[in-house]
C-alpha cells in the first residue's frame, strides 16, 4: 500500500497559519451599518475553605477559574457581534486575554481569538477559538451536555456550516436544519502531542411556528493524528482525515490498533428534544446519549441505553421572579456492561467513557473534561501511565433563575454519586451535594459596573483531578466576587 497523502494539518501558531487566516477574514469584511466595537473588562476572586473551590465556582466556566481554594482571574478584550440580520454578509470577531492566578501559579493566555462571517444570512465560516454553547441542553441552568459542555477552555478551530436553525425552502418554515463541519487543534500539553479534533453535527427541527417542535441531532467527534510516544506518527494526511470522517480503520501509516479498528478516538451522541409553547410558557424535554463503540443504533436502542442525560426545562418571561427552572438526571454507570471480553467471548461492554488506549489524556483539554464536568479527566500515575479516575456517575441536578429587586439570580443544587470505573472501582461510592447561589446586579450610577457574588458549597465526597493531582474532595465552602465593565469603543455606519 502507498503511504498516506502527505497533506498535513499542523497546529497553526497565532500570527502564523491561523493568525493569518483571522487577519485575512477581518480585512475582507466590509464595515457597514449599525456596527459597534465593544470592550469587556472583568476581574474575579475566589476564596474557599476546605482545600479546594466548590464545584460550581469553577466548573462550566470555560476553564477560567482555578480549582484551588484561592484564585484570581482578570479578563480583558474587545469584539463585535453579529448585527445585520437579513443581509448577504454579516461578521463578528473577538480577542481577549486572561491572567489567572491559582494553586498552579500565574498563567496568562489568549482565551478567545476568532473571526466569523455569515453569508446570505445562514452560512457560517469561523476561524479561531471562541466560547460556544453546543447541543440542545438549557444554556444557562444545565449541568452541562454529555459530549460538549462549557467546562473546558475554547479550542482553536475552523468551522463551516449552518450554526443556527434555518428553514428549508418550500417548507414554510416547518422544517429547519443546522449543522457544521469542524477541524480543531488540541494544542494543550497532551500524552499524544499534536492531536487534532474532528467534529461534525446535524440537527433537524420540525414544527416551525407551531406550538410543538421536535428536534433530532447527531454529533460525531474524534481525536486523531498527533505523535504518540508509543506508536509514533499517527497519520495526519488528507487520506487519514477522510477515514476519520467516515469512522474507518487507519491506513498503513497508523498504529496496529487504529489499523485494525476505527482510526482515532471516536464518540457519537444523539439528542432528542421536544418544545411545547403555550400562553407564553415553554416546556422543554431533552434526552442525550453517548456511543463509543459500534454498532451505532438509534437512541434508546443501544447497548448502553440506560446511560444518558435527561432534562426538563420550564421557561417564561411572564414571571420575572422565576424565569426558568430545570431538572436533569445524568447516568453513565452502565457503559454497555462490565466486560468488553471474557473467556474468549466479546461482550462489547466496559466502554470506559472519555478514555482511550492510544489517546491517554482522553476527552479533555487543558486538564478539564470537554463533556460533563461530573466525569473527571484522566490523571497521570506515579509510573508515568494515565488512568481514568471516575466515569461511572449518577447525578440529580435542579437549577433555577430569575430577577428580583433589580438583581439577576441563579441557584443550582446537584447530587452526584461516583463509582469510579469498571476496571478500578472506588472502595465505596462517593456522594456529594454541590450547591450554588449567584446574584448579579448592574450599577449604572457606578460607572456602569456589573457586580456579581457567587456562594458555592460541596457537602460529602467526590473524586477530584486538578492538574497532576488526584484526591478525594471533601466538604468545601467558597465565595466568588466579580466586577465587570462592558462598553462601546466606537460605532460606525448609519
Amino acid at each position: 500500500m502507498k503511504p498516506s497523502t502527505p497533506i498535513h494539518f499542523p497546529y497553526p501558531p497565532l500570527g502564523g497559519g491561523l493568525g493569518g487566516l483571522l487577519l485575512l477574514l477581518l480585512l475582507a469584511l466590509p464595515l457597514s451599518a449599525q456596527d459597534s466595537l465593544v470592550y469587556r473588562v472583568e476581574t474575579a476572586a475566589v476564596a474557599s475553605a476546605g482545600g479546594r473551590a466548590p464545584l460550581w465556582l469553577h466548573a462550566n466556566r470555560y476553564g477560567l477559574y482555578a480549582q484551588g481554594p484561592f484564585g484570581w482571574t482578570t479578563r480583558a478584550g474587545a469584539g463585535k457581534a453579529l448585527s445585520r440580520d437579513g443581509r448577504w454578509l454579516d461578521y463578528a470577531f473577538g480577542l481577549d486575554g486572561v491572567l489567572r492566578i491559582g494553586n498552579e501559579g500565574a498563567k496568562a493566555y489568549l482565551h478567545e481569538y476568532y473571526a466569523r462571517a455569515r453569508l446570505w444570512g445562514f452560512l457560517d465560516l469561523v476561524a479561531g477559538a471562541r466560547e460556544e454553547h453546543q447541543g440542545a441542553v438549557d444554556p444557562v441552568l444545565s449541568s452541562g451536555g454529555l459530549l460538549f459542555s462549557r467546562n473546558a477552555r475554547p479550542m482553536p478551530k475552523v468551522v463551516a456550516g449552518i450554526e443556527e436553525y434555518t428553514a428549508i425552502p418550500l417548507t414554510q418554515g416547518l422544517v429547519q436544519v443546522r449543522g457544521a463541519l469542524e477541524h480543531g487543534w488540541m494544542n494543550d500539553p497532551r500524552y499524544v502531542p499534536g492531536a487534532m479534533l474532528h467534529h461534525k453535527y446535524a440537527y433537524v427541527k420540525l414544527g416551525g411556528r407551531w406550538p410543538v417542535n421536535v428536534h433530532y441531532g447527531l454529533e460525531h467527534a474524534a481525536q486523531w493524528g498527533g505523535d504518540s510516544p508509543v506508536y509514533g506518527p499517527m497519520g495526519g494526511g488528507l487520506r487519514d482525515w477522510w477515514r476519520i470522517f467516515l469512522g474507518k480503520s487507519g491506513t498503513d501509516a497508523a498504529n496496529d490498533n487504529d489499523y485494525r479498528n476505527a482510526a482515532g478516538n471516536h464518540i457519537l451522541s444523539q439528542t432528542l428534544r421536544l418544545d411545547v409553547r403555550v400562553a407564553g410558557v415553554t416546556l422543554t424535554g431533552y434526552w442525550q446519549n453517548l456511543t463509543e463503540d459500534p454498532p451505532v443504533k438509534l437512541i434508546g436502542r443501544t447497548m448502553n441505553a440506560s446511560d444518558g442525560l435527561w432534562g426538563v426545562s420550564l421557561r417564561s418571561e411572564r414571571w420575572p421572579v422565576l424565569r426558568g427552572i430545570v431538572y436533569e438526571y445524568v447516568n453513565t454507570t452502565d457503559q454497555s456492561g462490565p466486560y468488553h471480553d471474557k473467556d474468549g467471548i466479546i461482550y462489547g461492554g466496559a466502554d470506559n467513557y472519555f478514555m482511550n488506549s492510544v489517546y491517554h489524556t482522553g476527552w479533555s483539554y487543558f486538564g478539564r473534561t470537554i463533556g460533563t464536568p461530573f466525569i473527571a479527566p484522566p490523571v497521570r500515575t506515579e509510573g508515568g501511565d494515565w488512568r481514568m479516575v471516575n466515569n461511572r456517575t449518577q447525578v440529580h441536578h435542579v437549577a433555577a433563575e430569575g430577577r428580583v429587586a433589580g438583581c439577576d439570580w441563579r441557584a443550582m443544587v446537584s447530587v452526584s454519586r461516583s463509582h469510579g470505573t469498571y476496571r478500578q472501582p472506588l472502595p465505596s461510592p462517593q456522594t456529594c451535594t454541590s450547591a450554588l447561589l449567584e446574584v448579579t446586579r448592574a450599577m449604572p450610577r457606578w460607572w456602569g459596573l456589573e457586580i456579581s457574588c457567587s456562594l458555592g458549597a460541596d457537602f460529602g465526597q467526590m473524586p477530584v483531578v486538578d492538574g497532576a493531582r488526584y484526591f478525594t474532595g471533601g466538604n468545601a465552602v467558597g465565595v466568588c466576587l466579580s466586577v465587570r465593565k462592558v462598553g462601546t469603543i466606537v460605532r460606525w455606519g448609519r
